[in-house]
């Protein structure tokens, strides 16, 4: 079980409160989707969406969805991440794609201009058709 205060669940991993849980997904062999739920801000469970993406370009995978339906908040660090991971994957000759932002996400990544370089769709099925390379 979850324990929630108000809006904001808190994820817990061994006993530990999480910001941000990170769920590798695979719809096809050259496609993959992270599915980010809680808080992609500054600290240490940040950077599992750059270790994730770092692995998959090692494995192969350039196409990769970033599923923000489940993410209640995002500030510069997230920002920062976001953008770096799409130039790592633009300089492996893949791409990057984003899926589902809501609320004060979506607001944030609009109003720093990230939607100019990473296209958005409603959903991570969505997202996942017709990858074409950057």
């Amino acid at each position: 079980m979850t324990p929630s205060i108000g809006t904001i669940a808190i994820l817990y991993k061994g006993g530990f409160p999480m910001i941000l849980a990170v769920q590798k997904k695979s719809p096809s062999a050259s496609v993959g989707v992270l599915e980010l739920r809680g808080r992609l801000m500054m600290g240490n469970d940040s950077r599992q969406v750059e270790w994730s993406v770092d692995e998959w370009i090692k494995a192969g995978v350039k196409n990769i969805v970033l599923d923000l339906s489940c993410l209640d908040m995002i500030d510069s660090t997230g920002v920062g991440i976001i953008v770096m991971c799409h130039a790592k994957l633009e300089k492996a000759g893949g791409s990057m794609r984003i899926a589902g932002p809501q609320g004060i996400t979506q607001e944030i990544l609009h109003m720093t201009h990230v939607d100019r370089i990473v296209r958005f769709f409603a959903t991570a099925e969505e997202a996942s058709q017709n990858f074409v390379p950057a």
